[in-house]
């Protein structure tokens, strides 16, 4: 009986062994990967990165467009500066972009006529309003003030025979509007035709009022109040 029990202990000490040295085995596999598994192990925890050609992509400039493309935003940059360049000229904005003959028009008092005739007087007439000194501003004004000092005839001038002055003048913008309000008051004291018209806000020059120039709330006569007036 005492050695069939050593004969069952020494199996068992060999089965243990046994498994002992299978993990072993196991655990040696396990830490003898080839590198090349390894590398791949490690590649594949490490986060993607952009490759070169991703990089070169980003640092590409696109080319500067060329043809209508690039003539739009030029086109865009002159339009603003052109409507910044205003300048003052006889109490009135003018556009500084347009040439002098042109632009003097826009104020109050000077015609077609009037502005080919301070085109002739000057030396500047066909260059930009912008780009004239501050002497030629100054010749410019003299010569709208006072016409007949440079020479343009005075039946040019838009106050002949001042009623009061008797002299013969050109007026322009402040001065026109305040020589209009004061011939009118005066017509209106005298109690002229035009003077009464005026006041009556009427037209003056003989227009018909039956169809034209009607304003206000009443405009038609109403079938009731004719009727009432007939009876």
């Amino acid at each position: 009986m005492a050695e069939e029990n050593k004969l069952e202990e020494n199996e068992e000490q060999e089965e243990v062994k046994k498994e002992e040295s299978q993990g072993e085995e196991s655990v040696e596999e396990e830490s003898t990967e080839s590198p090349e598994e390894e590398e791949q192990g490690e590649e594949s925890t490490e986060p993607a990165k952009a490759g070169p050609g991703q990089r070169e992509e980003k640092k590409e400039e696109k080319p500067a467009e060329t043809g209508e493309h690039a003539k739009e935003p030029a086109k865009e940059q002159a339009k603003g500066k052109e409507r910044v360049n205003i300048i003052r000229v006889m109490e009135t904005n003018l556009d500084g972009n347009m040439p002098v003959r042109r632009a003097i028009r826009r104020v109050r008092g000077v015609s077609f006529m009037f502005s080919n005739a301070v085109s002739q007087k000057i030396d500047f007439a066909d260059r930009k309003l912008g780009e004239i000194g501050d002497s030629e501003m100054k010749k410019l004004e003299e010569v709208m003030t006072n016409p007949q000092k440079f020479g343009i005839p005075q039946w040019m001038c838009n106050r002949r025979a001042d009623p009061v002055t008797g002299e013969d003048r050109h007026l322009t913008v402040s001065s026109l509007e305040f020589a209009k309000k004061m011939d009118i008051n005066e017509m209106k004291k005298k109690r002229t035709y035009k003077g009464i018209r005026h006041g009556e806000h009427l037209t003056v020059r003989g227009q018909r009022t039956r169809g034209s120039f009607r304003k206000g709330k009443v405009v038609g006569v109403s079938r009731k109040a004719a009727a009432a007036k007939k009876k």
